[in-house]
């Protein structure tokens, strides 16, 4: 079992989290997409595991997202799938993540011809697997690509319904340009009356970023929100957050990649203003950090301390989507580990 480099301190590795923001495609690491690749007859660009992540040298969201859906095609069958998922859940053990909710999208796999029931199907086993044998409850959440159209949505959704009771809630994610929320309110309208709960990217420095933040939170009705951290800039959006207890699930390092900073500055200060931020690794494979260091991350350049680090992973508990039951068992579980720290 892979473990979290020496720079992250004991404290934050054993600190009991969940993770509320982490793509599951966006953990495939180089080594286990050789094995893919090997596996399905798929020949690679790059020859080794080293050339893989020299090439990652991201400006912007959608430089990522082209590396992003390019590395996918080695994602075929459910073992596929599946080898992928418990990959990640190991490594969500050995840091001591308690709770995961995992996004997943069919739409990049469904279009190129992978059956939706491979994909599903693949994650749900690991995740039943990794309760048993990791001691990590894990659920999924059905992400749509925004720069596809309504209709692909809406279609995707129709064919999740025989799996509903393996999804958890739908996001939606992608190239944000051009592609507001409001493009989907009916899909996510449906989504709700069947049952789903709701949640939204509102990626950082995005064009009418704060009208997709408030978009979403107003006129879809989201249960929680993605990124989001440029809600800080407009006081009445703040307000909106602390008034619906909505949290935002932050990805410090993926920040500083795509943005060129962190944003824990801006993180720091929502948590100061009473805002349930939570702190995720996003798309680790590519960006460098799980979700351990993303709490390192935010307590080298914030300064702040250990009461900071429990606040932040129980923000994560409290805004997760767990029961009322199983959320107090995991809070109490952070509450003794800052006891006995």
């Amino acid at each position: 079992m892979s473990t979290a480099p020496a720079a992250v301190d004991p404290f934050v590795l054993g600190l009991p989290k969940a993770e509320l923001h982490l793509h599951i495609e966006g953990t495939l690491e180089p080594e286990l997409k050789f094995a893919l690749a090997q596996r399905n007859g798929i020949t690679l660009e790059h020859a080794t595991a080293e050339e893989v992540r020299a090439s990652y040298a991201f400006d912007s969201l959608a430089s990522f997202l082209t590396v992003y859906y390019d590395s996918m095609k080695v994602l075929q069958g459910a073992e596929d799938f599946y080898d992928l998922a418990m990959a990640y859940l190991r490594k969500a053990a050995s840091q001591n993540v308690r709770y995961a909710e995992i996004f997943f999208d069919p739409q990049a796999h469904t279009s190129r011809g992978v059956p939706f029931a491979n994909v599903v199907g693949g994650l749900r086993r690991a995740l039943v697997d990794a309760r048993r044998e990791l001691g990590v409850h894990a659920e999924l959440i059905m992400c749509f690509l925004r720069d596809f159209t309504a209709e692909h949505a809406m279609s995707t959704l129709m064919e999740s319904l025989p799996y509903k009771d393996w999804i958890l809630g739908v996001g939606l994610d992608s190239d944000e340009r051009g592609n507001p929320p409001a493009k989907f309110a009916a899909v996510f309208a449906r989504a709700r009356q069947e049952g789903y709960l709701l949640t939204m990217h509102c990626d950082i420095d995005q064009d009418n970023t704060h009208e997709h933040i408030r978009q979403a939170m107003e006129d879809i009705g989201v249960d929680r929100v993605d990124h989001g951290t440029n809600a800080l800039e407009r006081p009445e959006l703040v307000a909106s957050l602390k008034d619906r207890g909505l949290g935002l699930t932050c990805c410090p390092i993926s920040n500083d990649w795509v943005t060129g900073s962190t944003k824990v500055s801006d993180i720091a200060a929502l948590l100061d203003d009473g805002v349930k931020v939570t702190l995720n690794s996003d798309d680790p494979a590519y960006f460098g950090g799980y979700v351990a260091e993303n709490y390192q991350r935010f307590a080298d350049e914030s300064g702040r301390g250990r009461e900071a680090l429990v606040q932040l992973a129980r923000n994560s508990f409290e805004v997760s989507w767990l029961t009322g039951r199983e959320r107090e068992h995991y809070l109490a579980e952070v509450d003794a580990y800052a006891a006995e720290g």
